[in-house]
């Protein structure tokens, strides 16, 4: 597998390294050695499938609270989507920074997603299938949201959305719990 680490400090867009031949190619999408090499925690607990009928579809922006934190690792599997990461980590370089990186069934593409970290995407076309494997159970209650068009992370999504659960919709502007702590913040 090829790791390139992202501009926020422990996410990692992850490649199939191919091995071609006149079949096609091998290549591993999971190496319990080679994530361990990176530091990258792979104690996967539970894998999700989301299925996406129409383009324009938009999940987001989800984390766990600790203890429940998880880390994610995403791979589209039919279709294509634009996949979204926010460093939600207060005492990191790149709090409240965003990346956006497009997953598809034919780049098997993946993404690494740090505990601490807001995870959404769109998709890019009708009849998308979603996989990603997590690090923890899915806790009703630890789970948290912003929204996907908040200003303050400005994110520039490459289409807009005709899908959206109420839910995603309903999450308050984002509070920066930093400047609340230091008293930046009038509440």
């Amino acid at each position: 597998m090829i790791f390139t680490e992202t501009k926020l400090k422990g996410a990692y867009i992850i490649d199939v390294k191919r091995i071609e031949d006149e079949r096609g190619f091998f290549g591993r999408s999971f190496c319990q050695k080679e994530f361990e090499e990176f530091g990258l925690t792979n104690d996967i607990r539970q894998t999700n499938v989301s299925y996406n009928k129409k383009k324009g579809t938009l999940r987001g922006m989800h984390m766990q609270l600790a203890p429940n934190e998880e880390t994610k690792l995403v791979r589209c599997t039919r279709g294509a989507i634009y996949d979204v990461i926010i460093d939600m980590r207060p005492d990191s370089e790149t709090y409240k920074q965003w990346i956006g990186v497009e997953l598809t069934a034919d780049n098997y593409r993946m993404l690494f997603v740090p505990e601490g970290f807001a995870h959404g995407f769109i998709t890019l076309e009708d009849n998308t299938d979603v996989t990603y494997q997590v690090t923890e159970f899915y806790t009703p209650g630890a789970e948290k949201g912003v929204r996907w068009n908040d200003p303050a992370f400005n994110i520039q999504w490459p289409i807009e959305p005709v899908v959206i659960s109420e839910k995603d919709q309903a999450h308050p502007d984002f509070v920066d719990e930093r400047e609340v702590n230091t008293g930046k913040l009038l509440v």
